[in-house]
């Protein structure tokens, strides 16, 4: 990853409600969530939410998929792990040993398929 594009995706992410849309869609896991949903979960007026969604889109932070009439949005979990790793790239001065539970983190929490929570001890 580029420090640009890293620069664009913490951007994304550095508003409270793009966050938080974020953050539901992490959780909603790979199945994703309708824009509705998403707008009625975090009470966030449509149109203040497609331009939110936009935003984190740009950013290469979401996926969507129509179905229906619905438009799905989902976290773009490979995108998310290379943001983490660039994060964490020269992490420690190269002490390895202190960045592990770093890595095993991402690696864990950014596959697809893990739909629950990592436990907050593991983060330590």
């Amino acid at each position: 990853m580029k420090s640009d594009d890293a620069i664009q995706s913490l951007s994304a992410l550095a508003q409270p409600s793009r966050l938080d849309i974020f953050r539901l869609l992490v959780k909603a896991g790979p199945d994703g969530l309708a824009a509705g949903t998403i707008a009625r979960r975090l009470a966030i007026a449509p149109n203040t939410l497609s331009a939110q969604l936009a935003i984190l889109a740009q950013a290469g932070l979401l996926d969507s998929r129509r179905e229906g009439r619905s438009i799905i949005y989902s976290a773009d979990f490979s995108a998310m792990a290379r943001l983490l790793v660039f994060l964490t790239d020269d992490c420690c001065g190269g002490r390895p040993e202190v960045c592990a539970p770093l890595f095993d983190l991402a690696r864990s929490c950014c596959k697809p398929a893990v739909k629950e929570p990592i436990a907050k001890e593991k983060v330590r």
